[in-house]
């Protein structure tokens, strides 16, 4: 599959419009819009606002927490004005800061919502295991000098597969009105000094995954044993819980729609991973009442309680 196309910039784009976003978050309070800090959203609403002439919201499919990166944030917005392909891709990346990129837009239908027709969000957390601290990769990976055991992570982190209520994995400030999420997998693999935690749910609890890897750290360095994270998640109370990993290493990498919605199909980040080859949507998806209920089944409701119920905090 090619990542090269040639943009359309004769064909005038109607109606709602879907649009893929990477970020570094190093610099922004995180992907929500605040009025002390400085955000992402922010920044791609104004950059839109000036391509259009006239003020433009932004819908995202998650919100990211300050610090953290991410390569396939999908958006949506409603634009009060026409504009071709390549006028709001080229438009938007000529006035959004170095650090801030738009990837693609597509026309969606009417009833297309970014956020709520999500089928799932996929986070990439990156460890770089070595004992002399990064240079180049200090922005966008995790430094731990301590020789970590992923092969006892991994097993370790199995007991989260599932619905269940994350509250010790859950932070304080989280605005959710459920802690319970449905995680889909979690893996941990180590390439070279690289240690790479991949994980796919419905949605997650502010913090969720860096309270996760803080846990799973623990046990790589020996710590815990093998059902560490077995009794971190019975305990259902943070104050039980491990520390919270730093930002800089976790990247969200995917929100999966209904191939239904025509979203294009890219590589998963961040670019170093990149020789891992996998793209986006290529695994299952368990069967569960929300992804029938988002895809429009006959017959699908959502069940109380239940992970899908409230999605306002996320990583």
């Amino acid at each position: 599959m090619t990542l090269f196309r040639q943009l359309d910039e004769h064909l005038p784009l109607h109606g709602r419009l879907a649009m893929g976003v990477e970020y570094d978050g190093s610099a922004y309070c995180g992907w929500q819009r605040l009025k002390h800090a400085a955000s992402v959203q922010a920044e791609v609403e104004k950059a839109l606002s000036r391509v259009a002439a006239q003020a433009i919201t932004v819908h995202a499919s998650g919100r990211t927490d300050s610090g953290v990166h991410a390569t396939r944030q999908i958006i949506h917005f409603d634009p009060p004005v026409l504009r071709s392909e390549k006028g709001w891709v080229f438009g938007a990346n000529a006035n959004l800061p170095r650090d801030i990129a738009v990837r693609w837009v597509r026309p969606v239908p009417a009833d297309f919502h970014s956020r709520f027709k999500a089928l799932a969000r996929r986070y990439r957390y990156v460890i770089l295991n070595q004992p002399s601290r990064p240079v180049l990769e200090r922005a966008n990976t995790t430094w731990c000098r301590d020789p970590l055991d992923e092969g006892a992570m991994h097993l370790a982190a199995q007991a989260l597969v599932g619905e269940h209520d994350f509250s010790s994995f859950r932070a304080a400030g989280c605005q959710s009105n459920t802690p319970w999420r449905h995680l889909h997998f979690i893996e941990v693999h180590r390439h070279g000094p690289l240690v790479v935690i991949d994980v796919q749910g419905n949605a997650f609890l502010k913090h969720m995954v860096r309270n996760i890897v803080g846990a799973l750290v623990t046990v790589g360095r020996g710590g815990g044993g093998a059902d560490y994270l077995t009794g971190l998640l019975a305990h259902q109370d943070r104050k039980l819980g491990d520390v919270t990993a730093p930002g800089c290493g976790l990247h969200f990498v995917d929100s999966l729609y209904d191939e239904a919605w025509g979203l294009p199909r890219e590589p998963l980040g961040p670019n170093l991973l990149a020789f891992l080859g996998e793209w986006t949507g290529e695994r299952e998806l368990p069967d569960c009442p929300m992804i029938d209920f988002r895809r429009g089944k006959p017959g699908a409701t959502l069940r109380m309680p239940g992970p899908a119920v409230e999605e306002g905090c996320s990583e």
